[in-house]
């Protein structure tokens, strides 16, 4: 049951996927927009394209003809997949699932109004007159986010009308070609947020890894800890919200969905069709498959009984500080000195202020997830980027 994967996106998560495909013996086409990112460096073979030029993406997949195409970012003529599958190539999740969640705008309005979850308030603006009206409607504080973006960027938390103007601007750096509007979504006052790693399978019920809690800065995510703490009801809720978006957007792999919790309520956010950055707490054993593996064998149709929560983990990203090439990494034996902990080096050839360079874990069955997110970031201080 070999297959042919075409990796669209070559990051660090798409890096840890191949790692799984290869084990269970796939042959991997890692593409991205640059040379020598994270999955090239694991894969069977690497392609250098600009995925949002939509002809260029046409002569890849002619190319290779793959079994299956595998989206890792949103930066994607996201399109051009609905042709793909018509001609019999998976497309994972799915083209559907792609294209809605590739935009804020067709994620929300699924969510909230077809499927009627419960969302934060929200509105759209095109300009900055709209916005400012928007954010009237809305009231402060409020959050503007482009409809096209990933990792946060462009997002911004309005606390009073001299700051319009700014998350306009901010948002307009962000956002993609494709569109100009951008939401403006009421600010949840909430006690925590939580990823729900959801898998659905191909010929299988969907299943639901242990809640993660992560904790964000400017919009990107820095540390997630797994169990997270919530009530068997917010549970039940979150789970059942979850299983009825994926449900709709179809397909077959691991989806990391996001959820807002108050003292009372769960409040659905985003949605990714793909592993996602806050998972990477499960590279620290915590389940008896990391969501990398949940996906590879979700994608295959190959079976998943069960997930099971091994131990207590948690992670935290090690960034750099400075733009440069050739990165150099000192403390790596300091780091490798503390016990049950570990660390991956992400391998980007170029740094940028706060880009995620690797990710330090911690893990226990003992010691509270607070304990390990103190020793996960002692481990990712120890590690320095230059």
């Amino acid at each position: 049951m070999r297959k042919k994967i075409l990796l669209l996106g070559s990051g660090e998560l798409g890096k840890e996927f191949v790692i799984a495909c290869q084990r269970l013996g796939q042959h991997v086409i890692a593409v991205d927009s640059y040379d020598q990112a994270p999955a090239m460096q694991v894969a069977h073979q690497c392609e250098v394209i600009n995925m949002l030029d939509g002809e260029e993406l046409d002569c890849i997949v002619a190319k290779h003809k793959p079994d299956l195409i595998v989206p890792e970012i949103e930066a994607i003529r996201t399109e051009r997949l609905y042709d793909y599958e018509k001609q019999g190539m998976q497309v994972v999740p799915s083209a559907k699932a792609a294209n809605f969640t590739m935009n804020r705008k067709s994620i929300r309005d699924l969510a909230a109004t077809e499927l009627r979850v419960r969302t934060p308030k929200f509105l759209y603006a095109s300009s900055l007159d709209e916005l400012i009206i928007s954010v009237n409607k809305i009231g402060f504080p409020c959050v503007v986010k482009p409809l096209m973006s990933s990792s946060g960027k462009g997002q911004s938390v309005i606390k009073d009308i001299t700051d319009i103007e700014m998350a306009w601007s901010a948002a307009s750096k962000a956002r993609g070609e494709a569109t100009r509007k951008v939401i403006v979504e009421e600010f949840i006052k909430f006690e925590s947020e939580i990823t729900i790693l959801t898998v659905t399978q191909k010929n299988g019920e969907t299943l639901f890894c242990a809640p993660i809690g992560h904790r964000q800065e400017r919009g990107d995510y820095m540390e997630s800890w797994q169990p997270a703490a919530i009530s068997s009801g917010q549970l039940q809720r979150a789970q059942k919200i979850a299983q009825k978006v994926t449900t709709a957007l179809g397909g077959a792999g691991i989806w990391g969905v996001e959820f807002f919790l108050t003292k009372d309520d769960v409040y659905f956010s985003e949605l990714s069709p793909r592993p996602h950055d806050t998972g990477m707490v499960t590279l620290a054993g915590t389940q008896n498959f990391n969501q990398f593996e949940l996906h590879a064998r979700a994608v295959l149709g190959l079976p998943i009984p069960e997930i099971k929560l091994e131990r207590n983990g948690a992670s935290a990203v090690i960034l750099t500080e400075s733009a440069g090439t050739e990165p150099v990494y000192s403390g790596l034996v300091e780091a490798a000195n503390f016990p049950d902990s570990d660390f991956r080096i992400f391998g980007k050839p170029v740094t940028r202020p706060f880009r995620r360079m690797g990710v330090a874990l911690a893990y226990g069955k003992e010691e509270s997830t607070d304990e390990l997110r103190v020793r996960a970031t002692e481990v990712a201080k120890a590690i320095r980027v230059k």
